[in-house]
């Protein structure tokens, strides 16, 4: 196999003319969010650039700490970034929401490592892009459930009220809710999943391949780390809504609204 082609400056600045064509499209659509795009494209590269010197490092001297590290930094991102999107969630929510980013990442990235690759649970070349992988999958399908979720029920404050008038317990008003918003946090990973390797050729997979390994171990490794994308959106996922939708209510079956703003129903 052939090693990789290393890019030269020149030529990787190219490929930030295609955003020209970007801008072009947004202008004559009358979308305003040039300012967004740039920001975003210099943010990405600034934040990867700086990605890739701290990666060096900790590639060049390979530490249990400095995994350690870059990876409770991961899992901190990950969860600031759901939290900060789903600011009116009362606090008992937003720790079940953290301990479930955090523990289902945490234990599905130990066992891919430990029992699939068979590496140190500390080796940064595995730990740290799988995690990466892990935790941004992770970051999306919480975000997109929780959203799902305050949706619905802003959506369906009536029929809330309506339920709560007849007698109906918490736990048949809200369930319905959680099983929706979950299916929604893991419809993009499952449409992912259906069109991979016909649609696409997936991130890790190219790498892979483009650094000269195999295209069946390649392949592999792609499977099963959708797999374990998959296994931890869900598991992540079904703990914040299941166990968070609990404490929206209390003992005497008043619901509190707080993903809608408001307080327990009288």
């Amino acid at each position: 196999m052939n090693d990789i082609i290393n890019l030269q400056i020149w030529q990787f600045s190219l490929i930030y003319l295609l955003l020209l064509i970007v801008l072009a499209v947004m202008k004559k659509c009358r979308i305003n969010q040039a300012k967004l795009m740039i920001v975003a494209s210099i943010r990405m590269t600034v934040q990867l650039a700086l990605a890739g010197f701290v990666l060096t490092y900790i590639f060049q001297n390979p530490h249990p700490a400095f995994t350690v590290a870059y990876l409770l930094a991961m899992t901190g991102f990950a969860i600031y970034r759901v939290l900060d999107k789903n600011r009116m969630l009362n606090r008992r929510f937003k720790a079940i929401i953290a301990v479930s980013v955090a523990a289902s990442g945490i234990s599905v990235l130990a066992f891919f490592i430990g029992a699939v690759v068979g590496e140190s649970l500390f080796s940064p070349r595995y730990v740290i892009p799988i995690a990466g992988m892990l935790m941004g999958n992770t970051m999306t399908g919480v975000t997109l459930g929780l959203k799902a979720f305050r949706e619905n029920l802003t959506g369906q404050s009536a029929h809330v009220d309506a339920m709560l008038n007849i007698g109906a317990k918490p736990e048949k008003i809200l369930l319905p809710f959680v099983r929706q918003s979950l299916e929604m946090a893991l419809l993009p990973t499952f449409n992912s999943m259906i069109g991979m390797g016909i649609v696409s050729l997936p991130g890790m997979m190219t790498g892979q391949i483009l650094s000269g390994t195999l295209p069946i171990t390649a392949i592999m490794y792609q499977i099963a780390i959708m797999i374990a994308i998959c296994t931890v959106v869900c598991l992540s996922s079904f703990g914040a809504l299941y166990f968070g939708y609990k404490t929206l209510f209390n003992q005497r079956n008043q619901i509190s609204l707080d993903v809608v703003g408001r307080g327990y129903a009288e």
